[in-house]
């Protein structure tokens, strides 16, 4: 496994850690939030430094075009479920708004990117993450980090932009939902 596979990997792994410091939030206090805040951070630019050092080497593998967008999706969708629970219990006192069908659109559209990935997989091809798929993923991002490390400062301003950067976030995941779909509709419709 060659070095941007193994900081995928890491990304894959910091995945439990923050969900065992979610369940142990009552022990850890109101600062649980800042420490989700920094292991999502750390797993975040992993993302960056895989491909970054992928690219610069050459070192583009399948397994890393397969793994990469998959650890993402794991990272993404672990971060909104538990914002989407801090929302739902309003804990930490906070003005949080992820609710749930919001988490569930972004589910969907990547139930939907990876089932084609697997269609177009069992064409002998492999997916690679698209420009607006690309985009998606570093708005959601940086949509989690500012929930995590700005929301808790809990001012009408800062819950504004939390929910314009949610809004704009759902818009790239739809939009690189449907051109996923469009771009790869012959294979996917080849046997109707």
């Amino acid at each position: 496994m060659n070095l941007p596979n193994k900081i995928t990997m890491v990304r894959i792994f910091l995945i439990p850690i923050f969900i065992v410091i979610y369940f142990l939030r009552a022990y850890i206090g109101d600062f649980y939030i800042y420490l989700l805040g920094i292991i999502f951070l750390l797993a975040a630019l992993t993302d960056f430094f895989d491909g970054y050092i992928a690219r610069k080497n050459n070192l583009v593998t399948t397994f890393g075009k397969f793994i990469d967008p998959l650890a993402d999706k794991f990272l993404v969708i672990t971060a909104l479920f538990v914002l989407s629970d801090i929302f739902a219990h309003q804990g930490f006192g906070l003005n949080f708004w992820m609710p749930f069908w919001i988490v569930l659109i972004i589910v969907i559209r990547e139930l939907l990117v990876t089932s084609i990935r697997l269609v177009v997989l069992g064409e002998g091809k492999v997916l690679a993450a698209s420009n607006l798929g690309k985009y998606k993923t570093f708005l959601t991002m940086t949509t989690i980090i500012y929930y995590f490390f700005i929301m808790p400062i809990n001012t009408e301003v800062v819950n504004i932009i939390g929910i314009i950067l949610v809004g704009i976030s759902v818009f790239f995941t739809v939009l690189s939902g449907i051109d996923y779909f469009i771009k790869n509709k012959k294979i996917i419709t080849k046997t109707i």
